[in-house]
């Protein structure tokens, strides 16, 4: 009456595999799958993704009994053979993590072909070598453009003019710029976002001595607070949010881990950036303003055409392809009207409105990503960027740093900041959730379950 009839789901202890292939062609599918899992993760992949590739493409090549340990920087396959052979274990240290779409597609399509084509080894490690050793489809020079026009779009967003639009797209090119020589002197990421913040903020520094000296009463499509936000974005969209939300709810902790802490990190050096920045204006007598009025644009026809720019921008910037750009627009703008939307009709908080919006995004880009050979990585991750609370971010440490300000309204505008930042992930993760659940194969059910409610099945 009490004892269960079915074995545990989750399988604990399970045998190697002691009738698996030869030493010599295990060791080949575990140096494919490797590099394979490694490039997947340095461009940005998540750790559920990795780890169900590589155990796809193990099953595809008859190699069983494989277990993946992913840990953000490194990733470790160990093939178990039983108890009379020695196991095969090898580990990769991913030295660096930048977002590369393109490669990304190329990885994607290859475990297709393998996995539903059988594409032979040698096949698939001479595909790899390619994909590995392919350029950029952009020069870095369209990079900074794509980073330029960013800038300009992020301004139009927030009600700046034309001549704001034009500087706020010449100081993301040059924080651009500078951030790549500083990349390459080998300066660490939290001081090259710090100086990446600095420079915006200088430009407004000097917009704002130039309007004191001249009595100027800037206007508000003239407002010096518009670069900085635009600056604190243009930072902001380079982090790994959703990895890091995904990973978090697949139940991969360490990783996750991670990657929350690195984009803890890098906002912290935008905001040291930004704050240092205002301190020597303040004691160079500089006055700080900001102006109430400032929100957004004001015409939801121009603001959807900004959003979209901004995502089709930054897709450009991530090195994503042609289809992806054209979905990320879309995207972008369609997450950008459900962000209004929900605020002026149905009475919503931003944090709220925001969040609806960006499981929006997760839901679309998960269910375009399939049928049109995009990653959904790639769609989420630009449909995000104009939700990012540059604006917030900014006048939450100007009230720190002016003296006329409330030191207690910028430590709730900075706790604002940040939870819109995490409703951000959170939407984005759970949108994409359901669908990435339906489409999963018997694999990746399986690892999905490390994160379920209830494990005692």
């Amino acid at each position: 009456m009490l004892r269960a009839t079915k074995p545990p789901t989750l399988a604990i202890g399970v045998r190697g595999d002691e009738h698996g292939p030869e030493d010599q062609r295990a060791r080949e599918v575990i140096d494919l799958v490797l590099r394979l899992g490694e490039t997947l993760l340095a461009t940005g992949s998540s750790a559920s993704d990795v780890t169900s590739t590589i155990l796809r493409l193990t099953r595809a090549y008859t190699v069983r009994s494989v277990n993946v340990d992913v840990t953000y920087t490194s990733l470790t396959v160990s093939y178990h053979r039983g108890p009379y052979r020695d196991p095969v274990t090898v580990m990769r240290v991913v030295p660096t993590m930048a977002a590369d779409y393109t490669r990304l597609e190329g990885l994607q399509a290859l475990v297709r072909d393998i996995v539903e084509e059988g594409l032979d080894l040698p096949d698939a490690r001479e595909r790899l070598d390619e994909i590995v050793a392919a350029h950029h489809p952009y020069r870095r020079s369209v990079v900074t453009l794509s980073m330029a026009l960013l800038g300009g779009a992020v301004a139009a967003l927030l009600g700046g003019g034309i001549v704001l639009i034009l500087l706020a797209a010449g100081t993301a090119a040059l924080v651009d710029r500078l951030q790549r020589s500083l990349s390459l002197h080998g300066l660490p990421a939290f001081f090259s976002q710090a100086v990446g913040a600095a420079v915006p903020t200088v430009v407004a520094l000097l917009l704002w001595a130039v309007a004191a000296r001249s009595d100027y009463d800037i206007p508000v499509s003239l407002t010096p607070s518009i670069i900085v936000a635009t600056g604190v974005v243009v930072l902001l969209a380079g982090l790994s949010v959703v990895s890091s939300a995904q990973d978090t709810i697949d139940g991969y902790y360490v990783t996750a881990g991670g990657r929350a802490f690195e984009v803890l990190i890098l906002s912290s050096g935008i905001a040291v950036g930004v704050l240092a920045t205002l301190a020597i204006g303040q004691r160079l007598g500089v006055p700080l303003h900001v102006n109430p009025n400032i929100g957004f644009a004001g015409n939801l026809l121009v603001e959807t055409v900004a959003a979209g720019v901004v995502a089709a921008a930054y897709a450009v910037a991530s090195y994503t392809g042609m289809r992806g750009i054209a979905f990320s627009t879309a995207i972008g703008a369609f997450g950008w009207v459900l962000f209004r939307l929900g605020m002026q009709l149905f009475d919503m908080s931003p944090i709220t409105s925001t969040a609806v919006a960006a499981c929006a995004v997760g839901a679309l880009a998960q269910t375009i990503a399939s049928p049109f050979r995009v990653p959904a990585l790639a769609l989420s991750t630009a449909g995000i960027v104009p939700l990012l609370p540059g604006l917030a971010v900014f006048r939450g440490i100007l009230d720190l740093v002016d003296p006329g300000g409330a030191a207690d309204a910028g430590t709730t505008t900075l706790v604002t900041a940040a939870a819109t930042g995490m409703a951000i992930a959170a939407g984005v993760s759970l949108g994409s959730l359901p669908i990435r659940r339906l489409r999963a194969d018997r694999v990746q059910r399986r690892l999905l379950r490390r994160a379920a409610a209830d494990p005692r099945e």
